[in-house]
């Protein structure tokens, strides 16, 4: 069976051969007997999967050895609460705003501490990215919060800033959701990157927080035990069930992640490779094709979200009916946005971009 391409924001696509897998071990995994949704998160069984996981992910992403893997639930959302909860100490937290995940992790955090917008985009409807010298960032700041990929508006901090060379001591905090493990972190300039495993991990339900140990301990006294990262450490991510099916899926697309290979490079090098390159083949025809427009500034754009629009919104249903027809699935744009968007996580093949750009001109041809 020849699957459709799904563009999805996330839930996204996940690599065929990993549902494969998970599809031959559903019933008894490695001779356990058991399915993993059947097993205990504290058996031995389980255990060895979620270290496993963990051990794959740290030699993925580089992970120094300071820095503690947390395997959470409830999203990025969640996170826009839990953070401030452990690391605001209710003091000051600077947030840059450049985009609808970044407005709502700043409208969050205002619930538990005070919030100053150091820097935001919202004059050019977040088309660009403000200028990392002109951030109004705090002497005092618990933290500085960006969102390094807004999903929706397709923005992308294609080199995180240098806080120290900013001027400011405060640690840095990355939502980095849409693009975790789409290219390599500069752990040097991160203190804590979270992101839900949705787009680019796995499935619904596992929320990944990777943080600097010396971060660890400073939670609000009102803080649910459950929400406080020092206890969630302590016990291993084990301190009440975890998305265990979730953790495993990850696992399985980790391996995949450590499988690939673009020419002489492997891993997340081949990964981040494919991903430049199916980018830059998507926006190189929509900036060519005189019918296509996305309004994102060249310097900002996204490579895991790609927003586009039509010359008349009378065609987006046309539109979007000719890819379904063609294998070509979730398309449209978020409602806020308008318009259509791609999303090319590291599952999207090469093959799939292509045969999206196939269309697109296709549909230009009958419709220009």
């Amino acid at each position: 069976m020849t699957r459709p391409f799904n563009f999805s924001a996330g839930p996204a696509a996940l690599p065929e051969e990993v549902l494969q897998q998970a599809a031959s071990e559903m019933l008894d995994w490695h001779g356990s007997g058991m399915s993993v949704m059947e097993m205990s998160h504290r058996g031995k069984e389980f255990i060895s999967i979620a270290r496993q996981a963990e051990a794959d992910l740290r030699d993925i992403l580089s992970i120094p050895a300071d820095y503690k893997v947390l395997f959470m639930q409830g999203g990025a959302l969640a996170e826009n609460a839990i953070l401030p909860l452990n690391l605001s100490r209710g003091g000051v937290a600077d947030y840059v705003v450049t985009g609808s995940w970044s407005q709502k992790s700043a409208k969050e955090a205002r619930k538990f501490c005070q919030v100053h917008v150091a820097a935001t985009n919202e004059a050019d409807a977040h088309t660009s990215l403000p200028d990392y010298q002109q951030w109004q960032l705090s002497d005092d700041a618990a933290y500085v919060h960006v969102c390094s990929n807004e999903t929706i508006h397709g923005v992308e901090m294609h080199e995180l800033p240098d806080l120290a060379a900013l001027g400011s001591k405060a640690p840095l905090v990355i939502d980095c959701s849409s693009h975790i493990a789409s290219r390599p972190i500069d752990w040097s300039r991160v203190a804590v990157a979270y992101g839900g495993a949705q787009k680019n991990i796995g499935p619904a339900g596992l929320t990944l927080v990777i943080i600097r140990e010396d971060l660890l301990g400073h939670a609000l006294p009102i803080t649910p035990s459950v929400f406080d990262y020092q206890i969630v450490a302590d016990h291993d991510s084990m301190y009440n069930t975890p998305p265990t099916y979730a953790i495993y899926l990850a696992g399985l697309v980790f391996q995949w992640f450590k499988r690939q290979t673009e020419g002489e490079r492997t891993g997340l090098a081949a990964i981040e490779a494919r991903n430049v390159a199916k980018a830059s083949m998507l926006y190189d025809y929509i900036d060519q094709s005189g019918f296509y427009s996305n309004r994102v500034a060249r310097h900002a754009r996204s490579r895991m979200n790609i927003p586009f629009f039509l010359p008349q919104e009378s065609l987006h249903e046309s539109f979007l009916a000719g890819a379904q027809a063609r294998g070509l699935l979730q398309l449209k744009g978020h409602k806020s946005v308008g318009g259509m968007r791609a999303s090319l996580y590291n599952a999207m093949p090469v093959a799939g971009v292509e045969a999206l750009i196939d269309y697109l001109k296709d549909f230009a041809q009958r419709h220009g």
